[in-house]
């Protein structure tokens, strides 16, 4: 039985009973009334019981009359706030049941029905934001995969390439034979980076990034980076600098391997992104306080103005060119800010186009706490 239906029955049973017995009632108490004054002086009572009845009719009506206005005045009232709130919740549960979360369920109030119907719109809404994110998750995850494929096939095209031009004694001199060996070496390692990047992504989403937090000489550290990062900058004709402006004892907590995915994730970004026919890097190490400044620099095409705020969202992509025919999964710069994030930094950076990029990170410095005496 509807909540409507069984309403309307109990407000008939309010007015039905009490009515019934309010009219026997008085109909009693009338004739009781006239018997105790015919008793008691002698007088005829029953004479009067058509007025009697009369006046008991006349209480009755008015009694009626006012038991149907509270009646109709608590069924609008009920109606209103009980009813109404709770039709508009069906509607509700009906359009989430098929699938549609784009509406609002707008009941004003502070009864329980009201707070029932606002909690249902804020569970709506987080419904609604869970639904978004997870097609927007789907979406990047096909992206990733498609800019995965795209990678991984260049390096197999080429070493397979390769493979069979030793194969066909192609390779016919050592020469020959170390060129075409080495850049199947370079071609499998591009393979595993790439890997290990979709490896990472994963841990990324599930928080399971495994840091080995530990105490960093930043001079030692730093000098190491960059001489192994020159070996392979200059196999591509590309032009590194760098400039170390710390205290030879500055240390700072880090991850090594980590920082170092941070540095080579900027830096392959930057070379990606190149257009000019002599490529520059310029790295540099700064002290700025309580923080380490990295900056690394470079004289590519540049940023403009209106990406620069999005550059470390996962997957975004500045314009057309930027896109997988340039290679890289699109999140080697969301690694980078998250990597950052967790230890305590952060990452930015300034552009001008067709001038070059400068991406900023910085690293809290390790300082001793002195022990109570």
């Amino acid at each position: 039985m509807k909540l409507k239906t069984r309403i309307f029955i109990s407000f008939l049973i309010i007015i039905i009973f009490p009515l019934g017995l309010t009219c026997l009632a008085l109909l009693a108490f009338g004739w009781s009334q006239a018997q105790s004054v015919t008793a008691r002086y002698g007088i005829d009572a029953v004479a009067y019981m058509p007025q009697i009845r009369a006046m008991i009719m006349d209480m009755i009506f008015t009694m009626v009359v006012i038991l149907l206005f509270t009646c109709v005045g608590l069924s609008v009232w009920i109606y209103h706030g009980v009813i109404a709130p709770l039709n508009k919740l069906k509607k509700a549960t009906n359009s989430i049941r098929d699938g549609n979360l784009d509406f609002v369920l707008d009941v004003h109030g502070v009864d329980e029905i009201s707070d029932l119907c606002n909690d249902f719109e804020e569970m709506r809404q987080r419904l609604k934001a869970s639904t978004e994110e997870k097609v927007q998750f789907d979406k990047e995850n096909k992206e990733l995969i498609s800019n995965i494929s795209h990678d991984l096939k260049t390096p197999i095209t080429a070493i397979k390439g390769y493979v069979e031009g030793i194969m066909d004694g192609v390779a016919d001199t050592p020469e020959k034979m170390d060129r075409y060996v080495r850049t199947i070496y370079n071609k499998a390692n591009d393979m595993d980076r790439l890997i290990n990047e979709l490896t990472f992504y994963s841990k990324i989403d599930t928080n399971r990034i495994p840091y080995t937090f530990s105490k960093i000489n930043v001079t030692d550290y730093f000098n190491d980076c960059v001489e192994e990062l020159g070996l392979d900058l200059e196999e591509k004709g590309v032009e590194l600098t760098y400039h170390n402006l710390v205290k030879s004892d500055t240390m700072v907590i880090a991850d090594a391997e980590q920082i170092k995915r941070v540095i080579d994730n900027i830096v392959g970004n930057s070379m990606k992104y190149q257009n000019k026919e002599k490529c520059k890097i310029d790295i540099r190490v700064k002290d700025v306080g309580d923080f380490v400044q990295v900056e690394i620099e470079d004289n590519g095409k540049g940023i403009a103005a209106k990406d620069l705020p999005n550059i470390f969202d996962r997957f975004y992509r500045t314009d057309a060119s930027r896109n997988s025919s340039k290679g890289g999964s699109g999140i080697g710069l969301s690694i980078v800010k998250k990597v950052l994030e967790d230890h305590g930094g952060k990452v930015w950076a300034t552009s001008k186009e067709d001038v070059g990029t400068t991406m900023y990170f910085v690293l809290r410095k390790y300082q001793e706490v002195p022990a109570n005496e």
